[in-house]
């Protein structure tokens, strides 16, 4: 016979591994995830009606009062694509890849 308790350390043992392990497997699933998202369109409904553009630095402070000079995708606490990634994933935008360099009406920087 075999010892229960060292089939539960066993087991335990494993468990641990594979939970370390999870994280990992995650981030990975979700930057090729970001990878295969199409990119906003600017024409998008919901991209109009939040005044996203793609490049921020070409926006018009003027027709955007909101918008502050510097602010980005990149830089909101909404955008969750990888640090220096060309466009990313956005709370906003479902299931859309924006530019890192664009902005929108919902920009909430992120906390420093």
């Amino acid at each position: 016979m075999f010892d229960t308790k060292q089939v539960s350390r066993r087991r335990f043992l494993s468990l641990a591994v594979a939970a370390a392990a999870a994280p990992a497997g995650l981030l990975i699933s979700q930057q090729s995830f970001a990878a295969d998202l199409p990119a906003l369109s600017p024409d998008d409904p919901t991209a109009k009606s939040l005044g996203y553009v793609a490049d921020s630095s070409k926006l018009d402070a003027k027709t955007q009062p909101a918008f502050k000079p510097g602010s980005a995708c990149a830089k909101c606490a909404l955008f969750s694509g990888a640090a220096g990634a060309a466009s990313g994933p956005c709370g906003i935008f479902a299931g859309k890849a924006v530019s890192a360099k664009g902005w929108c009406q919902a920009f909430a920087a992120k906390p420093a």
